[in-house]
C-alpha cells in the first residue's frame, strides 16, 4: 500500500513537472526568437535592397532608351518625292528636329540645334544660309561653318538611301549621300555625327 502511494506521489510529481515545463518556455527557446532590433535591421536591409534595385532599373532605362520609328531619337522615313531640288532652300522637319539639305553631292540631314549653345537656328532665304538668332552663328546650306561663336559645323544624322542598285549610308565623316533613283530614304536621329571643327 505504501509502495502504491509512493508510486502515485512520484507520478503526480512528474506530471506536475511536465505541466510546469509546458507552461514556461525555456531560456533557449526564448533566445532563438527575432528581437525587435533584428526585425528592424531586416526591414532596413530589405528597403535598401529594393531602393538599389529601383535605382539600377531606372539607370538602365535611361541609359538604353528605346525609340519608335517616327519619334525623335528613332528613324524617320522620308518620301523622296518631298525633297527639295538640288541647291533649293532646305526642308525643315520639326518632328525630327532636322533640316534636309539637297546639295549637288547628295542629301544631308542636319541637326536643327546650333552647336554653340543649343538654340534653334533658321534658314534665311535672303542670305541663302542658316543663321542662329541667339548668338549669330552662320552656316552654309550643307551645314559648313561660316562665322560666329560656334566651334564647329552643324551636326549631321545618318541617312540611309535605298535604290535599285543597293543601299548607301552616310559615310563616317558625315558627307552627303547620293539620292539618284532612291526608292526609300531613312534618317536615324539617334545616330549623330558631330560637325567638323573649324579654324
Amino acid at each position: 500500500m505504501a509502495t502504491t502511494t509512493t508510486a502515485r506521489a512520484v507520478a503526480s510529481t512528474k506530471a506536475a513537472s511536465a505541466k510546469a515545463d509546458m507552461a514556461t518556455p525555456d531560456a533557449e527557446a526564448v533566445g532563438k526568437g527575432v528581437s525587435r532590433r533584428e526585425f528592424l535591421y531586416y526591414i532596413w536591409g530589405a528597403s535598401m535592397a529594393l531602393l538599389l534595385a529601383e535605382t539600377t532599373g531606372a539607370a538602365i532605362w535611361f541609359a538604353l532608351p528605346q525609340f519608335r520609328a517616327g519619334e525623335f531619337g528613332g528613324t524617320f522615313a522620308i518620301d523622296p518625292g518631298t525633297l527639295p531640288a538640288v541647291g533649293a532652300p532646305p526642308l525643315q522637319r520639326t518632328d525630327a528636329k532636322m533640316w534636309l539639305s539637297n546639295t549637288d553631292k547628295g542629301l544631308l540631314a542636319l541637326s536643327a540645334v546650333c552647336v554653340h549653345l543649343g538654340c534653334l537656328f533658321k534658314w534665311v532665304d535672303v542670305t541663302h544660309r542658316f543663321e542662329c538668332p541667339c548668338h549669330g552663328s552662320k552656316y552654309q546650306l550643307d551645314g559648313t561653318y561660316i562665322e560666329g561663336p560656334a566651334g564647329r559645323s552643324l551636326d549631321r544624322y545618318v541617312v540611309t538611301v535605298t535604290a535599285p542598285g543597293g543601299t548607301v549610308q552616310t559615310p563616317k565623316d558625315g558627307g552627303p549621300v547620293p539620292i539618284t533613283g532612291a526608292t526609300a530614304i531613312e534618317v536615324d536621329t539617334g545616330n549623330k555625327i558631330l560637325g567638323k571643327p573649324h579654324g
